[in-house]
């Protein structure tokens, strides 16, 4: 049985066992291989009731695999393109801002040590662009880059 021969419903569970896939993602790699009499709404429903098609599960695949590298916000971007309900984003997004300090100094240390603060201002620019491009957010990327727990000014 080639590859090109699979039904819809083994393409899906074929592409559900290499990682978590949102319904809108599946629905977006399956469209090109629906053939005439086959409803895929029908089969993405199923695959739901089933549990085979989990929000949760996603977003807490992406955290896993993304949170330790990335800030709640580059993590809320990649979980609203893989078109989750907003309001589980923004719930992600929240439990993940009660650690982003802790992650961002650990992003920060791996990047450039544990080296003073940065002396020239061009230096402590490139390392906020460092972490800023990461998702951090921008009180947090001043903590950090500062090397103190001093409050955003």
């Amino acid at each position: 049985m080639g590859f090109a021969r699979l039904s819809l419903k083994a393409r899906a569970l074929r592409l559900l066992a290499q990682r978590e896939h949102s319904r809108s993602e599946l629905q977006a790699k399956l469209a090109r291989h629906v053939e005439e009499g086959e409803d895929l709404p029908a089969l993405l429903d199923a695959l739901e009731a089933q549990g085979f098609v989990s929000a949760q599960r996603v977003a807490e695949s992406v955290v896993h695999q993304r949170a330790a590298r990335f800030g709640a916000r580059r993590v809320a971007q990649e979980l609203r393109a893989k078109g989750l309900d907003e309001d589980l984003v923004r719930a992600t997004a929240a439990q993940l801002a009660g650690t982003e300090l802790e992650r961002a100094r650990a992003v920060w240390c791996q990047r450039f040590g544990s080296a003073p603060p940065p002396a020239t201002p061009q230096e402590r620019a490139r390392q906020m662009r460092f972490l800023a491009a990461r998702g951090f957010a921008a009180e947090v990327v001043c903590r950090v880059v500062r090397g103190g727990d001093e409050e955003f000014e």
